[in-house]
This record gives structure tokens, C-alpha cells and sequence, in this order.
């Protein structure tokens, strides 16, 4: 069995979507949800969705951060096998039996998804080839790309990380040196919304710029404040983040 566990904060506008999708999945699995303290609708849609899909999802209440919040998931997991997931992405029908194809390979410790945008355009699909070709040449992923682990493995390399940001990154990179990390052609689709929002140079830049000072080994508690746009103002003028 696959767990599959899902870190909200105010998803209300995806959650729906994404229990359905996963509903649809073929193959035996387990939902979790680990709200982070949603203020919107998100805890009620997960209530009535679980009821009318006739479909179990365990909602769990923890601290506000991915990487915790995916601990708190995995801790009462049954599946042999976790995939943690966005609510803003979504896998394909096949996703499941996918994963049990790799795994069944004793050495393969995890992996992830090529990842694909919900706009066609030619931009978003050149962002996610270069995405998913980066990620395949350094075997380092992003929460996008649909990190599937064994649970055994996920416990002996300690779980994510419980920083602000960059804990995907932490996890994959101690996968790489644990095991062998399978990359499925397979797209996920995830949500462009922030590449709009932001703006697609600037989220570039951005990206390219968290990338760098994470390198450098600067604190995650400084890079989340420059992600979520509390920029300091000669960082952020210099890549021309403002």
C-alpha cells in the first residue's frame, strides 16, 4: 500500500480537486492530510469530501511547515511506500502502479515524477523540461516532482528536515547518497500559479537566486524570508526581485 500525504494551509481552492484525483488513482493506497492551521475552508472540504467519496483520509492538525507537517503524516502511515504530495499537483491515473513498477527493485530507495505545467504555453513547457532534465542529471528534486520514498528508508535518513524551506531538496539529497532514486517519465501536473503571480523572469530569478545561497550554506530561516517576500532590499534589488 501507498501512502499518500498531503501538507495543506489554505488549500481550499485545491483540495477538492486533489482528493478526486487521487480518488481515481488505481492500486491500493491511504490519504493523509496534515493541515498546518488553515483559516479558510479547507478543514470543512476535507470533512464532507472524505464522506462523499465514500473515501478515508486521515486529517491530522500539526505546526505550520511542510517538513513537519509531512513528518506528522509519516509517522502514522501504514503503507510501505510514502508519497508526499501538493495540493496543487496532481498525478497521473497511473501513478501507483507506476511507483510499485520501480520499487520492485530492492536497491531503489525512492524517486520522483517529471513534472508538467497546467498551461500550455511554450514558456512552461520549456520551464519544466529544464526542470525535470536538471533533476535527472543531479537526482535532486523539488516537492513539485511528487517525492515517493520506502518508509524504512524515510525513518533511517531521519524524515525531512523541520526548516522553513529547502526540506525536499535536504531529503532528496540524502536519498541520492542512500540509495538509487528512480526518476518516472510519468508527468505530474502542478499548478503555475505562483510562475503567474510573481512573474516568470522574476520567479526565475528567484529560484536561481535560493538555489545559490542554499549552496553557500546560508540559514533556511533567511531563505524563506526572501521566498515568502520579506526580501532584504539589497539582495532582492541586486537580482531585481522588487
Amino acid at each position: 500500500m501507498i501512502s499518500i500525504i498531503i501538507p495543506v494551509l489554505n488549500e481550499e481552492k485545491n483540495i477538492s480537486s486533489a482528493l478526486e484525483n487521487i480518488k481515481r488513482l488505481d492500486g491500493k493506497k491511504e490519504i493523509i492530510v496534515v493541515d498546518g492551521g488553515s483559516i479558510d475552508n479547507t478543514i470543512n472540504i476535507i470533512k464532507s469530501a472524505g464522506a462523499h467519496y465514500n473515501t478515508p483520509i486521515q486529517l491530522l492538525s500539526s505546526e505550520k511547515g511542510r517538513g513537519c507537517q509531512m513528518n506528522r503524516g509519516a509517522e502514522i502511515a501504514k503503507g510501505e511506500i510514502l508519497l508526499f504530495l501538493h495540493a496543487d499537483t496532481k498525478l497521473p491515473d497511473n501513478a501507483i502502479l507506476e511507483i510499485d513498477k520501480v520499487m520492485k527493485a530492492p536497491e531503489s530507495i525512492g524517486g520522483r515524477f517529471d513534472v508538467r505545467f497546467d498551461d500550455n504555453r511554450f514558456i512552461f513547457k520549456l520551464i519544466a523540461f529544464l526542470m525535470n532534465w536538471r533533476s535527472s542529471l543531479t537526482e535532486i528534486f523539488t516537492g513539485d516532482h511528487a517525492i515517493f520514498i520506502r518508509k524504512s528508508a524515510f525513518k533511517e535518513l531521519g524524515g525531512y528536515s523541520e526548516i522553513p524551506l529547502m526540506e525536499d531538496i535536504e531529503l532528496s539529497k540524502k536519498m541520492k547518497r542512500k540509495g538509487k532514486v528512480a526518476c518516472i517519465n510519468n508527468c505530474v501536473i502542478t499548478s503555475a500559479r505562483k510562475w503567474k503571480e510573481e512573474g516568470i523572469i522574476k520567479t526565475i530569478l528567484l529560484m536561481w537566486l535560493l538555489r545559490l545561497l542554499y549552496f553557500f550554506k546560508v540559514s533556511p530561516i533567511f531563505l524563506s524570508k526572501i521566498y515568502y517576500k520579506k526580501r532584504y532590499k539589497t539582495i532582492s534589488s541586486f537580482f531585481f526581485l522588487n
